[in-house]
């Protein structure tokens, strides 16, 4: 595309349809609709949740572990919320950390067992919070349950054998 002269967005908007096919074969067709916001795809609105999650952005960098409880305490709260919301539980449960310099890092656990109480999140997150020493301070945090009891059960028939 730099070899055509689009560097932006804009660029590619500005060429017409003819020009795209021209060089990009089907894909200019593609290229020339997406710029122009045309997607012409099923959306698929009822797609199987696996995960939920809930983090906060701060106003200023935290650089204090107990002031990260603090946060957690309340990021628990909120996923419990969505977690009940939902009717869901989820046995892994994912640390979300981005740091100051906007480096990110999560660290996980997965249970044998399901759970969707915010004590237990919380719980869980402090437990990884402190698996590792803090690079920098920290900017935003997260906490995220994933594999949830939400997969469709598939129902096995099996026909069974008489002796005659």
């Amino acid at each position: 595309m730099y070899q055509l002269g689009i560097f932006t967005g804009l660029d590619l908007k500005n060429k017409s349809e003819e020009f795209l096919e021209k060089h990009f074969g089907k894909s200019g067709k593609f290229y020339y609709s997406v710029v122009r916001g045309i997607h012409n795809s099923e959306v698929k609105s009822d797609r199987i949740t696996k995960s939920v999650a809930a983090e906060h952005t701060f106003n200023e960098n935290l650089s204090s572990e107990i002031f990260m409880e603090e946060k957690l305490q309340t990021i628990a709260q909120q996923l419990e919320k969505r977690i009940k919301k939902n009717d869901i539980a989820g046995k892994t449960v994912t640390l979300k950390i981005k740091y100051s310099d906007f480096t990110q890092q999560t660290r996980s656990k997965t249970l044998p067992y399901f759970i969707s109480d915010k004590a237990l999140l919380f719980e869980i997150a402090k437990e990884l919070l402190y698996q590792e020493r803090m690079k920098n301070s920290v900017r935003l945090l997260g906490i995220s349950l994933n594999n949830l009891n939400t997969e469709i059960k598939k129902i096995i028939v099996v026909q069974l054998k008489f002796d005659f």
